[in-house]
């Protein structure tokens, strides 16, 4: 014979387990009711999609170390550095592409990010500072391109094949972004030598020197 006090602690244990499966079940339609409420609210569209416009891209040859232009339409977000970063990773998917004219490997994720900061001033003091500051919504920029070390240690070495990389960078990002008119090369976040053993990353390059003029070669 089960003595009383264990028949009323096996009663107990009854009644607690059925309390809890109960409250569980209630918590599990709880649950899905919110989710189902979350699934109708959630937007049906899809995500919009920056519209194309008119870029120009600087395609670089090696068959007469020459830079030519041409209009590609692109969908390019409205940030400046978003927009210049849109325009190299598309130069760079065409570089990596079958049949191109100087072919290097990477695409659009050799372009880590792009940075647009005020064009230094070569005599910078407290005022000429603030002055920059203010007037750094329009006046020339200086374009910070952070490359991948995936890139860089798999480009084609040599001194034209690795210059022309650079010049097409520069002379893209100067007829997209007119105010940029200098840019300097980071790999990884840091400063690099060379591009891959020839062309300088440790300079500053001016925009203006990159365009080609028509007839001439870079």
């Amino acid at each position: 014979m089960i003595p009383r006090h264990q028949t009323v602690l096996l009663i107990i244990l009854v009644v607690a387990s059925t309390v809890m499966g109960v409250a569980l079940w209630h918590l599990r339609e709880r649950a899905h009711a919110r989710l189902l409420a979350g699934q109708d609210a959630a937007p049906t569209e899809a995500p919009l999609v920056a519209p194309p416009e008119q870029a120009t891209l600087y395609f670089a040859s090696d068959e007469d170390n020459s830079l030519t232009a041409e209009l590609l339409s692109l969908p390019l977000p409205p940030n400046p550095n978003a927009r210049a970063r849109a325009v190299l990773g598309k130069l760079m998917d065409l570089y990596a592409a079958p049949n191109a004219t100087h072919p290097v490997q990477g695409g659009a994720a050799s372009i880590a990010q792009v940075y647009l900061l005020p064009e230094p001033s070569a005599n910078a003091t407290a005022t000429a500072t603030a002055a920059l500051s203010k007037e750094s919504a329009t006046g020339p920029q200086l374009a910070v391109v952070n490359l991948t070390s995936t890139f860089a240690n798999g480009h084609p070495s040599g001194l034209e094949t690795e210059t022309l990389t650079i010049l097409s960078i520069c002379a893209t990002l100067h007829a997209n972004l007119p105010r940029v008119a200098q840019v300097r090369f980071l790999v990884d976040g840091q400063p690099r030598p060379t591009l891959s053993g020839h062309a300088d990353l440790t300079r500053t390059y001016l925009t203006a020197d990159a365009v080609p003029t028509p007839g001439v070669h870079p």
